[in-house]
């Protein structure tokens, strides 16, 4: 079955970067898009970014919009999420998400993912 395993997340001061890694298994990478959706304490779940399979295609929530950046390597089956200048708004747990189905305005529905990986903290000292 599909597996999605994110790492790089942990604690970092305000303005500083850290990248997320979402490695996957279990199915044909380069036919997949793939997202970041994060998840704060009391809040609900919210798109940060996806990628569509080439890679031609990349959403971004407007909040993280200038600050992260999404990547895959079809090679490495692994999607990236660079982010920079973090804030300590963007504390939160992060997930990566898979899906078969091309991306256009449906990127930020959760709904479209079909496959969700555990997810990592990330944690913003101010």
């Amino acid at each position: 079955q599909v597996q999605l395993v994110e790492s790089g997340g942990g604690l970092v001061q305000t303005g500083g970067s850290l990248r997320l890694s979402c490695v996957a298994s279990g199915l044909t990478f380069s036919t997949y898009s793939m997202g970041w959706f994060r998840q704060a304490p009391g809040k609900e779940r919210e798109f940060v970014a996806a990628i569509n399979w080439n890679g031609a295609i990349k959403r971004y929530a407007t909040s993280v919009k200038g600050r992260f950046t999404i990547s895959g390597d079809n090679v490495k089956n692994t999607v990236y999420l660079q982010m920079n200048s973090l804030k300590a708004e963007d504390t939160a747990v992060y997930s990566c998400a898979a899906t078969s189905v091309g991306l256009g305005s449906n990127a930020e529905r959760s709904t479209v993912y079909g496959s969700w990986g555990q997810g990592t903290q990330v944690t913003v000292s101010s």
